[in-house]
């Protein structure tokens, strides 16, 4: 044994992602063999930093993404690579050019490649493009980013993603519950290792290391798979293989009390996370995703009647996978082992082709809803292959709120769920986390929260969260004090409920627990973007630039602050400045509408009306509804003499928000210079209504009544326009109140 310790102490340190993990290296010193074999596996491959040397991909090709007119280079310099994106621009030059460099690069390449960019905060940024192998490799956006809305998100690698495609990376302290930024420590570990299935090795190292140690001692010291019963055998390839959906359900949930990375094999998965689906129907019953080899294999009469003797290295070898012609013999060979017989007999009586190649039938090659870019064996071990073609192109799906599964969600594994008193909240929270099943499933889980009283914040985050996506405002405020109650630090609930309190109209309060968040974590930026949010809801101005300010001191790369920034600038003067951090925000996130707007506002007021027109455009394609840009936009246009386009932005704009006194007030001019005046008078009364303060709209309604003789309805709303602090505005009233009183009329 000496010869081996000292292989082991001879190895490059590597800090391990947590106590009793080993440095990842040091299992080649044992298994090299199995070592080198593993490390050409997908799973070996799965994660790395940038080694130009192992690329697969074409670096010299650009990328078109039409639904978003958005052009994308990728870029090698010397050892470094970069993704570029940009669109051509109102000038027909290069506009919000967006460049970032590549740190790592996730997936094998086996199907595809990701890539992901490290922040200086320490989260990290999926690219938009990504690579396919498919069709000898291409270049194409990544899952979500296919649809206009969604190319630019800034989408941060969440701890459930890396959970399966790499090794337990170190993260930081308090980053841990449900809601925290997901931020990494360290060097990234390169690919999912030997960890993942054996569990922690240190102590298999120091056994080993040990002169003299006995040969039961070393094994017994780490898990070894094959020696773990069926159920949880299968759960060391189910804690990743095991998804019944990608789309909103969600398919699994974590147990509030454990870490992301804490799962452990050999330990029941459903200790750490419990599994759910749909409800039985058609749709689910058709549908294939990427990650769901175990959840297909499970469906099959053949795992069925092998009473869990059929698992995943019943035909693969995890430590080395075989490829092309020599797995699919393999495979074969496999299937013989029970079915030889039944084979040999359906031929002799003309049942079954003579073709022995039982893969390409049984378990045909198909295309994935969820990544439609990738074609995978499907492991639902079929009698017959379906008829229809497998590998055609499919349209990516883009669900939201009104086009997701609504339904009923069931416990998929374990079914039933463990008999312990916190099943009925986890079945409870599954019909309500993602909005699937909010009637049933909030009363289900505030009875499960009454019963069980939970002593963590998280449960009443997820509830106030439910009653937020219901419509609940009220409930959901107490929901959210109800888990601050629990712990007053919980940044993830004090950001909700800013939210919560400004969509409750309750301002103030919103602002003031925007300010309670910066003091409890005074180096988040998103705290400190809230607090400048709110700030300039509650009309204070230079405390809202100074919070800006802040937030982009700490993440210069925030868009909504950018654009506050330049609504603060724009209203003080400095048209310049609130320009120029407009077309910031667009440029970090071109499918954020609302700068659009307020740079065309600003663009309008400068009389630049064809650039302010372009940009209106822009804001009303991203958000059909944004009443704002409507009304502004309709100004500008009746600025121009262009009335009759106008008045359609001004009804858009009434129809999407029925209570805009502004465009009522102005819908009333356009009508009233078109001899519409009955049609003009509704609409000035209801804007005085909403809006009495509006003077504008109490002059034009003074006006109108003056000239169809009703001098005491006149004289009302005229006297009330008189108030305005407009010194032109007031003298036009005045004036017509002295016409009204003068002996002549």
């Amino acid at each position: 044994m000496k010869s081996l310790l000292l292989l082991v102490l001879l190895l490059p340190s590597v800090a391990s992602a947590q106590p009793g993990y080993a440095n990842p290296r040091l299992c080649a010193g044992c298994h090299p063999a199995i070592a080198k074999t593993y490390r050409q596996n997908g799973m070996g491959r799965s994660f790395s930093t940038v080694k130009p040397e192992s690329l697969l991909e074409d670096f010299s090709k650009t990328y078109y993404h039409a639904p978003s007119d958005t052009h994308y280079e990728m870029l090698r310099r010397d050892d470094k690579l970069f993704q570029r994106r940009y669109q051509i621009g109102f000038d027909n030059k290069q506009t919000n050019v967006d460049e970032k460099q590549i740190d790592f690069i996730i997936g094998s390449g086996n199907h595809m490649r990701t890539y992901a960019h490290r922040n200086p905060d320490g989260t990290l940024l999926e690219l938009p493009l990504a690579w396919y192998a498919e069709k000898g490799g291409y270049w194409a956006m990544n899952p979500g980013y296919d649809s206009p809305d969604y190319p630019y998100g800034r989408r941060q690698i969440a701890y459930d993603c890396m959970f399966c495609h790499n090794a337990y990376p170190r993260t930081p302290p308090g980053h841990d519950r449900l809601g925290d930024l997901p931020v990494y420590s360290d060097v990234m570990p390169d690919g999912i290792d030997c960890q993942r299935c054996h569990g922690p090795g240190q102590r298999h190292v120091d056994v080993a290391s040990t002169p003299g140690a006995k040969l039961d001692t070393i094994r017994a010291a780490i898990v070894n798979p094959d020696r773990l019963s069926d159920d949880r055998q299968l759960e060391v390839c189910a804690q990743c293989h095991l998804k019944t959906t990608e789309f909103r359900l969600p398919h699994a949930i974590k147990r509030y009390e454990r870490p992301d990375f804490s799962y452990k094999p050999g330990e029941p998965l459903a200790s750490f996370a419990l599994t759910f689906d749909e409800a039985p129907g058609p749709a689910k019953s058709t549908r294939f995703e990427t990650a769901s080899a175990v959840t297909r294999m499970r469906e099959s009469q053949c795992f069925l009647k092998s009473a869990g003797a059929l698992r995943c290295t019943t035909c693969h070898n995890p430590h080395d996978i075989r490829h092309g012609a020599e797995a699919v013999a393999q495979y074969n060979s496999v299937c013989r082992q029970c079915h030889a017989a039944p084979f040999n007999q359906a031929v002799a009586t003309g049942k079954h082709t003579s073709q022995t190649g039982c893969i390409d039938c049984h378990m045909p090659k198909r295309r994935t809803e969820d990544i439609v870019h990738i074609v995978v064996t499907d492991h639902l071990i079929q009698r017959t292959k379906p008829t229809r073609d497998l590998l055609a192109d499919l349209p990516e799906h883009h669900y939201d709120g009104a086009t997701q599964y609504h339904g009923e969600v069931v416990p998929y594994y374990p079914n039933p769920l463990p008999p312990d008193t916190a099943s009925p909240l986890y079945l409870a929270l599954a019909q309500i986390r993602d909005g699937a099943n909010l009637a049933k499933g909030i009363p289900d889980f505030e009875r499960s929260l009454a019963a069980l009283n939970p002593a963590r914040p998280e449960p009443y985050l997820d509830l106030a969260d439910a009653l937020m996506l219901s419509g609940q405002v009220p409930r959901a405020i107490f929901a959210y004090r109800q888990s601050l109650r629990r712990d007053p630090a919980y940044l993830p609930a004090l950001l909700e409920l800013v939210t919560a309190l400004k969509t409750a109209g309750q301002s103030v309060q919103s602002a003031a627990t925007a300010k309670r968040a910066t003091e409890i974590a005074p180096s988040d930026a998103r705290a400190w973007n809230a607090l400048g949010q709110a700030q300039l809801d509650i009309a204070q101005p230079s405390l809202a630039l100074q919070s800006l300010k802040k937030t982009l001191t700490l993440d210069p790369e925030t868009p909504e602050a950018h654009n506050g920034v330049g609504v603060v600038l724009a209203q003080s003067g400095d048209a310049a400045g609130g320009e120029a951090e407009f077309r910031e925000a667009i440029r970090i996130l071109p499918n954020y509408g609302e700068p659009h707007g307020n740079l065309a506002n600003l663009l309008a007021w400068k009389q630049d009306f064809r650039q302010a027109a372009y940009e209106f455009d822009k804001a009303l394609h991203l958000n059909p509804r944004d009443t704002a840009a409507r009304f502004n936009y309709g100004s500008m246009l009746n600025s121009m003499r262009r009335f009759d386009d106008a008045q359609v932005h001004l009804e858009e704009a009434l129809d999407a928000n029925p209570n805009f006194a502004e465009a009522h007030d102005l819908l009333g001019t356009l009508l009233e210079r078109k001899g519409q005046t009955d049609d003009a008078l509704k609409h000035y009364r209801e804007a005085v209504r909403l809006r009495p303060d509006l003077s504008h709209a109490q002059l034009d309604l003074g006006a109108v009544l003056q000239n169809q003789g009703d001098k005491e309805g006149a004289a009302e709303h005229l006297r009330l326009a008189a108030k305005t602090t407009d010194p032109a505005l007031r003298q036009l009233a005045e004036r017509l109140l002295q016409q009204l009183n003068s002996p002549q009329r």
